[in-house]
């Protein structure tokens, strides 16, 4: 797996955007709508909603890959029983 940069959208959707290091960053993902998430060399670090099969085609045919991420809730620890 290549290391990616992450890119994330502003609005409400929780639209990702996957690019490869190597590969240049699409030109719809400007600011302010888009912002830097980070880099990521490994399958663990990916959020929720990565998938490695799915990358692999959009940056095969896009040279980027969208999807949708998801982020884990904390669990309410005053949650009454």
């Amino acid at each position: 797996m290549s290391a990616y940069n992450l890119f994330r959208n502003t609005g409400p959707e929780g639209l990702s955007c996957a690019v490869p290091e190597e590969r240049s960053v699409p030109r719809f993902v400007i600011a302010p709508e888009w912002e830097f998430a980070g880099k990521v060399e490994s399958l663990r670090q990916m959020p929720l909603g990565f998938d490695d099969k799915a990358a692999a085609t959009g940056v095969r045919f896009n040279g980027f890959y969208l999807f949708a991420s998801f982020q884990k809730r904390a669990r309410d620890s005053h949650r009454v029983l």
